[in-house]
């Protein structure tokens, strides 16, 4: 039964390689072709973000544009396109009570110092003190990377004047499942009324490529979408994706006058070792606290797959279980780790609003022929974490 204290899913930012905003992504997903680059990183590829993003429309000032990263602007880009959605854009009174959870990723790297470190190391006679002295002398004080994950939500307060409580995460897919899963529970324990939650990844960065290809999950075959390429070894495509959404309770969003896209029902996260079985037991689990809430006639999975064979196969296998109509999220935008989660459930809630689901990604995915009223949206982490979230009409 609907109660005043729902979260509800009242705007919607998106930014990816299928362009901005959710018009231009249900247009793509209803019309998919792939959309990579191929040639910038060889032998990976990745999903660029589209180069008809109009930065200057959420960020202004070319003063503000400039002392951020690709990330950075994304993610601002996106956290304004969804205050837009919500009609909160400039409302100042709105603004300064609007909290922010925010997942967020290290700064960005300086190329040169990191390659004449590795260069270095190997050859080094002591090894140990050679990297302590190069990285106490080399890298600049502004590069602590912990503290340019909070650039993000400092930049979206400077940009759009949202200046609530503010927290940042990081954590990969798990930070930005927990960043909903906790702006949802304060807004049920009355502790906000509206929220902006969501994160933002640049895949066009040869430090993070390294980062994935060290633990061996890259995809370096041609590209195959999420679940055809795990029968020839699978990988991880990793796609520039900017994800918000504006969430706030149902009894504050119908003050207002706000249009609920969706509201978010049940939402569960939780991490383990990744032993065999263990995340199917997580997910198991977390499905087992949503029997009984939504109708199988009606209800599809946008599952946040990222590719990597372990975790992806078991899910696979999870999801068969399920038995439910199933989209890849990652077929479509690729991978991006920390706006993975807030990035599939957006497109979980633009379909349950248009009331269909979008056509299969690929021959393994089935097509839903009835009217889509509720999702399961999946988070199973390339290396921890799993959530799942229940996605209802609003």
């Amino acid at each position: 039964m609907p109660h005043e204290r729902d979260a509800m899913i009242t705007g919607i930012g998106i930014a990816s390689c299928l362009g901005s905003g959710t018009d231009a992504h249900w247009q793509a997903l209803n019309n998919f072709s792939s959309v990579l680059d191929t040639d910038s990183f060889a032998p990976f590829a990745v999903h660029p973000l589209a180069p008809l993003v109009d930065l200057d429309k959420q960020i202004p000032k070319r003063g503000d544009q400039r002392q951020m990263e690709a990330w950075q602007r994304i993610g601002v880009y996106a956290a304004g396109l969804a205050l837009d959605q919500a009609g909160a854009k400039g409302n100042t009174e709105l603004l300064s009570r609007m909290g922010m959870i925010v997942a967020a990723g290290g700064g960005e790297r300086d190329y040169a110092v990191d390659s004449a470190i590795m260069s270095g190391y190997p050859k080094a006679a002591n090894p140990g003190a050679y990297l302590n002295e190069h990285l106490l002398g080399d890298l600049r004080p502004t590069l602590f990377l912990a503290q340019l994950s909070n650039l993000l939500a400092g930049n979206i307060s400077i940009v759009h004047g949202v200046i609530g409580s503010s927290r940042t995460f990081m954590g990969e897919e798990a930070s930005g499942a927990d960043a909903v899963r906790i702006a949802c529970a304060r807004i049920a324990a009355g502790q906000g009324e509206i929220m902006l939650v969501g994160g933002s990844y640049n895949a066009q960065r040869s430090d993070f490529l390294l980062h994935i290809e060290m633990a061996q999950l890259l995809r370096r075959a041609p590209f195959d979408s999420v679940w055809a390429r795990q029968a020839s070894g699978g990988g991880m495509i990793l796609g520039s994706v900017g994800c918000f959404l504006v969430l706030e309770s149902r009894a504050h969003a119908a003050a207002r006058g706000a249009a609920a896209y969706a509201h978010i029902a049940a939402i569960r996260t939780d991490r383990c070792r990744r032993r065999p079985g263990e995340a199917t037991t997580n997910a198991t689990a977390q499905l087992e606290t949503m029997a009984g809430q939504y109708d199988r006639e009606t209800t599809a999975v946008i599952s946040g797959a990222s590719g990597a064979p372990a975790a992806t196969l078991e899910e696979q296998s999870f999801l068969h279980q399920v038995g439910l109509p199933v989209r890849a999220s990652a077929t479509a935008l690729g991978s991006a780790p920390e706006p993975s989660f807030p990035a599939s459930l957006a497109l979980a809630a633009m379909s349950i609003r248009r009331g269909s689901l979008f056509p299969p990604l690929e021959a393994a995915e089935q097509p839903m022929t009835t009217p889509l009223q509720q999702a399961l949206v999946t988070s199973w982490g390339h290396w921890r974490g799993e959530a799942l979230a229940l996605v209802t009409a609003a």
